[in-house]
């Protein structure tokens, strides 16, 4: 696919700063008014980018610190309406990329097409559909690229060589490699064998990369330096803020950055 806006911001920011930085939240957690007052904090902080998590009751890549999130927020209303229009605010508000994340579905039930439209009239730059290989999505790809959005396909251990460069071709904006098998918020391991893999997902694809699952501390962003593009934290913010509250947010990324 073409170089699309998402991309073209990463490689000019990255011009600037040797790693950036990608937080995740779940929209309506713990409450619609406090995911606005995080993504606050966390733009404040100097977070890059960011991934909005629409919730789904059965997020199957998620691990137990997200899923309890998508739990939570679908128990305070958290519905696909809901979402659009904290996301709509959102964008509007705030001068970084942001990019959904969720499962196909939902934009199933909404209608693959309306889900996009939608997405792109409140200004949505891409999104991250884990359980949507290409080969079943030509009618999602098909309407991302119609609006200059990103497909944003995940790169695991497991692929092979062949399969990471089918996804790079159908991706657009970067590609999100993860750092292990499994669900998000486990252990990883940031080791030789971690770096070979990155360098295989390098050789792979000419977009940007995001490294995620696992990414929680200063240490493990010096690790991630110089061998992808961007560091994506997720399930330890959500950690931060059940146990220290929004105001525990934007010390925890400031740090994570220092």
């Amino acid at each position: 696919m073409p170089e699309n806006k998402l991309e073209q911001y990463i490689r000019q920011r990255r011009e600037h700063k040797d790693l950036l930085l990608m937080t995740h939240i779940v929209l309506g957690y713990p409450s619609f008014d406090d995911s606005l007052r995080v993504v606050e904090s966390m733009v404040e902080a100097g977070v890059d980018l960011m991934e909005l998590q629409i919730p789904f009751s059965e997020p199957m890549a998620d691990g137990p610190v997200i899923l309890k999130a998508n739990s939570d927020a679908l128990s305070h209303g958290a519905r696909v309406e809901k979402s659009f229009e904290l996301a709509e605010q959102i964008v509007q508000r705030f001068d970084i990329p942001f990019v959904f994340m969720t499962y196909y579905n939902i934009l199933f039930r909404h209608g693959v097409e309306k889900f996009v439209d939608e997405m792109a009239a409140i200004g949505i730059q891409g999104a991250i559909i884990p359980d949507l290989p290409p080969e079943e999505g030509e009618e999602y790809l098909a309407a991302m690229q119609r609006h200059d959005m990103a497909p944003i396909h995940i790169f695991t251990p497991n692929s092979s060589d062949e399969r990471m460069q089918l996804l790079s071709e159908r991706s657009a904006g970067m590609i999100y490699a993860v750092a292990r098998k499994g669900v998000t918020g486990k252990e990883t391991t940031f080791s030789d064998d971690l770096g070979d893999y990155l360098a295989r997902c390098r050789a792979a694809t000419s977009l940007p990369l995001a490294l995620g699952f696992g990414v929680k501390s200063h240490d493990d962003l010096d690790f991630i330096r110089g061998k992808a593009d961007i560091a994506v934290v997720g399930s330890e913010t959500i950690r931060v803020l059940e146990r220290d509250g929004v105001d525990g947010v934007a010390p925890f990324i400031e740090a994570l950055q220092a």
